[in-house]
C-alpha cells in the first residue's frame, strides 16, 4: 500500500479530491472540509452550525480511517468573516467541544476572500496520526 483514500460510508463521493488520504505510516491527509453533510447539503443557521458540521465530518473522516479526534494533530482553519468568527467566540468554543472535547491540536486560522463554493463561510483541514 502506497495511500489509502479514506472515504466515510455513506457519503456521496469527492468530486476532483479525496476527503482522506492515508499514508502508510499512519498520516492522514484531511482535505478541506466545510459545513455541509455527507449528502453534500449545507447545515442552517450561518457561522457556527457550519463549523461544527466541519469539524463532524473531519472526525468522521478520522473514524473511517480508524481513528479518533484526539489522533488530529493539525487544523488549518480558513475563514471568510474574521469578524463573524470573533463576535461568536463563546459558541465557537462550545461547539468545538462538542466534536473534539478538550483536545486541542496545532491551528492556525487564515482569513479568505472567498471559497470554491459560494454559501461555504469556512474551510477546515486537518492532518491526523493513527497508530
Amino acid at each position: 500500500m502506497t495511500h489509502q483514500t479514506i472515504q466515510p460510508a455513506g457519503w456521496l463521493p469527492a468530486k476532483g479530491y479525496a476527503n482522506g488520504m492515508l499514508t502508510k505510516d499512519g498520516t492522514l491527509h484531511i482535505g478541506g472540509q466545510i459545513g455541509w453533510d455527507a449528502h453534500q447539503t449545507f447545515v442552517a443557521g450561518g457561522f457556527v452550525p457550519q463549523m461544527k458540521q466541519a469539524l463532524r465530518n473531519i472526525a468522521d473522516i478520522v473514524e473511517a480511517a480508524g481513528g479518533q479526534v484526539s489522533d488530529v494533530t493539525r487544523l488549518t482553519w480558513f475563514v471568510t468573516d474574521k469578524s463573524e468568527y470573533l463576535a461568536h467566540q463563546a459558541q465557537v468554543g462550545a461547539a468545538y467541544r462538542e466534536v473534539f472535547g478538550r483536545h486541542f491540536p496545532a491551528m492556525s486560522m487564515i482569513v479568505v476572500s472567498g471559497l470554491v463554493e459560494d454559501e461555504a463561510l469556512l474551510e477546515i483541514e486537518a492532518t491526523a496520526h493513527i497508530g
